[in-house]
């Protein structure tokens, strides 16, 4: 029988299956040959008892890629969740984890939260901020349920793994989507012996026929790996159509005479957001150790 792990803990794996959802552990072979087995992973499990469904997981499926953080496999997309208020989004975060889902080669959908409570001023801000740069940006009320069958639409199909800042109504919009989240944690729980929680571990929700969500922890910080000063300008692609009139070759669009973005950014045609995430991320890459 073929399934898909949603969840991992205590040395349990539970598999969505067309019976339930099965408690599985994995095979010493698995152990032996240091492979472990993630959430995402489709396996091949050998049931053991049909009541309660329990069995072992004998066959990890080939991985159409892997994340180390949520540590994960399968993924398709992420769906970015942050609120435009209450809390005040942090701008800087959503762009280094923009960033950091460019270098793994993971579209984004951005989700603006609490949209009833913003400005009208506010959304066009966000919408020409992060649409312009060519993100697909959603707006939603989790609190009025609006805007929830635009994000179902784009999650059809797909595995999605949401993320976000604690408090931005990542809860409330699982719950939207897939009403039955709260029990299926609840009999998770209940096998594992924990109470309910706020999410500490990655899970899958499964929303209809291959399509699933992943929940992940909420993150306050994100650091950026992997990446030079000199590369960062490559990942605000709104830059590119103005580097032409810059002065000096590899411009870094600060503090360089005649630079074309810079120019743009005084036009209003580039993000003074954005480019400011940039500046504030470019000097902390500058200024980082090297060991």
């Amino acid at each position: 029988m073929q399934g898909k792990i949603i969840k991992g803990i205590a040395g349990f794996y539970y598999v969505h299956t067309s019976l339930g959802l099965a408690q599985c552990k994995a095979r010493g072979i698995f152990r032996k040959d240091q492979i472990k087995p993630l959430v995402g992973d489709d396996v091949e499990i050998e049931l053991t008892t049909q009541e309660p469904l329990e069995g072992n997981i004998i066959r990890i499926l080939p991985r159409k890629n892997r994340l180390v953080r949520p540590a994960s496999a399968n993924i398709d997309q992420a769906l970015l969740i942050f609120a435009i208020l209450r809390p005040d989004p942090n701008y800087n975060l959503l762009d280094r984890f923009l960033i950091t889902m460019e270098q793994r080669n993971l579209p984004v959908v951005i989700c603006f939260n609490k949209k009833d409570i913003a400005s009208p001023q506010e959304l066009t801000m966000l919408e020409e901020a992060y649409g312009g740069c060519g993100y697909q940006v959603l707006f939603m009320s989790g609190s009025r349920g609006e805007g929830i069958e635009e994000v179902k639409s784009c999650l059809a199909g797909k595995t999605t793994v949401l993320a976000g800042p604690s408090g931005v109504g990542k809860s409330t919009l699982i719950n939207a989507l897939h009403p039955q989240a709260n029990m299926e944690v609840g009999e998770i729980s209940k096998k594992i012996g924990r109470g309910k929680n706020t999410t500490r571990h990655a899970q899958l929700f499964a929303l209809g026929e291959d399509t699933y969500i992943m929940d992940t922890p909420g993150f306050t910080s994100l650091y950026l790996e992997n990446v030079e000063k000199e590369e960062l300008q490559g990942y605000y692609p709104e830059f590119g159509e103005y580097e032409k009139n810059c002065r000096f070759g590899g411009c870094a669009h600060i503090s360089e005479p005649i630079c074309g973005v810079k120019q743009a950014l005084a036009g209003g045609k580039i993000s003074r957001v954005r480019y400011d995430n940039y500046v504030t991320l470019y000097e902390e890459l500058k200024n980082k150790k090297k060991y």
